[in-house]
């Protein structure tokens, strides 16, 4: 059966900044400032609600890139991998803290955007372990934070991210996620840590 890609990128992660009430001024009063002169820290300033969207911006990505593999091959899902680690990650900041659910040493740790990537579509010499997490037929996704910190523009949320295949299975994982707005105003993730659930038997 074939699956028509969703047409959700590249767009996808690109909030923005957060939009800005009136303020008075002394000459003229009653006149609204510019956005483009508010306060940094207003324009920085996260919100639950950004937050919300970013996690439900990766899983559709998620999806995305597992259509785009089924529908046009390697090419296409590592080009969506690229458009989403560009928009939704913070490489343009420094290194970004990514520990994925399967890794193991001596490349557990992904601080690099060629690491993401790999370990996102594989098909990289560099991480022969890597096998294409987002290429597993993902079809549905869904987030349960535990609880969600946010301070100034900066915020960190944690929880439950519930993954399910096209044959109905459910991968849940424990997901711990950090965030941070740019100069332009875009939340961008920067910490990414993800383990499966502690089982003691």
């Amino acid at each position: 059966m074939t699956h028509k890609p969703l047409r959700i990128l590249p767009a996808l992660f690109l909030t923005g900044a957060v939009a800005l009430g009136a303020c008075a001024t002394a000459q003229p009063p009653a006149t609204a400032a510019p956005a483009a002169l508010a306060s940094p820290a207003v324009m920085s300033q996260i919100t639950e609600s950004e937050v919300l969207a970013a996690q439900q911006a990766w899983g559709k990505a998620l999806v995305q890139i597992s259509t785009d593999f089924e529908t046009g091959g390697i090419d296409a899902a590592k080009a969506t991998a690229e458009t989403v680690l560009d928009s939704a990650y913070g490489y343009n900041l420094g290194p970004v803290l990514f520990k994925p659910t399967l890794t193991t040493a001596p490349q557990t740790f992904r601080t690099t955007r060629d690491g993401a990537l790999a370990y996102f579509v594989g098909h990289d010499e560099d991480f022969p372990s890597d096998k294409g997490f987002a290429l597993n037929a993902w079809r549905g996704f869904a987030t349960e934070n535990a609880a969600i910190f946010i301070d100034g523009d900066v915020a960190m949320s944690m929880g439950k991210v519930r993954l399910t295949n096209a044959d109905g299975a459910v991968t849940e994982v424990d997901k711990t996620w950090g965030y941070k707005k740019d100069e332009a105003g875009t939340l961008r993730i920067v910490l990414h840590h993800s383990s499966l659930p502690y089982n003691p038997q």
